[in-house]
């Protein structure tokens, strides 16, 4: 058994385990208004990019809400269109939420993510993703429940699936402008 000082904390190693004491790690706030927990990022919550991806994660998550409380029992007439955006909303609503996680879990990741040419490519794909996306179920919208929408009074899926192709016009113009900071940092660190 080995025992070491490090930032003055005392550690003891024993054959590959690692053992410190309680002040090390996770502890909570002395002050509990800024936060519950030392190790989470919060203030990157406070930035343009922190919040850019609580944007994205909002009106992705209203988007795919909106299609699966009220499209899902219209799917088969809107075919491929419904598929699709709902596809792209779930697909980008994930890995926002990943990369969310990642940047306050880990102040570091911040810079090493955005400087990778990831972080572009991502939001460049997902602003593509939902303006096609948008624009294909905009038109089947149109097409397939808006004849029904005049006939049937209360028919609340159309307005429901126009606001939802409309915020998804929105998020697609967010993360497009997401791709176009991330493509600014990449180029500076490079």
């Amino acid at each position: 058994m080995i025992s070491t000082v490090s930032r003055g904390v005392p550690m003891r190693t024993t054959r590959g385990q690692v053992r410190s004491d309680s002040r090390s790690g996770c502890s909570p706030c002395a002050c509990c208004c800024c936060g519950c927990c030392r190790c989470l990022n919060l203030s990157f919550l406070r930035t343009r990019i922190g919040l850019l991806k609580l944007v994205e994660m909002a009106l992705g998550g209203i988007c795919q809400s909106l299609l699966i409380n009220y499209g899902i029992g219209y799917s088969a007439s809107l075919g491929h269109a419904y598929s699709i955006f709902l596809t792209t909303a779930c697909a980008c609503l994930f890995s926002t939420g990943i990369l969310l996680l990642c940047y306050l879990v880990s102040a570091p990741s911040v810079a090493l993510i955005r400087q990778s040419i990831f972080e572009t490519l991502f939001n460049g794909v997902a602003a593509v993703l939902y303006l096609g996306a948008s624009a294909f179920l905009s038109f089947t919208v149109q097409s397939v429940l808006w004849p029904q929408y005049v006939v049937t009074p209360y028919f609340q899926v159309y307005p429901a699936l126009t606001a939802a192709y409309c915020l998804g016009l929105v998020v697609g113009c967010v993360h497009g402008y997401d791709a176009f900071l991330a493509y600014r940092w990449y180029r500076h660190r490079q």
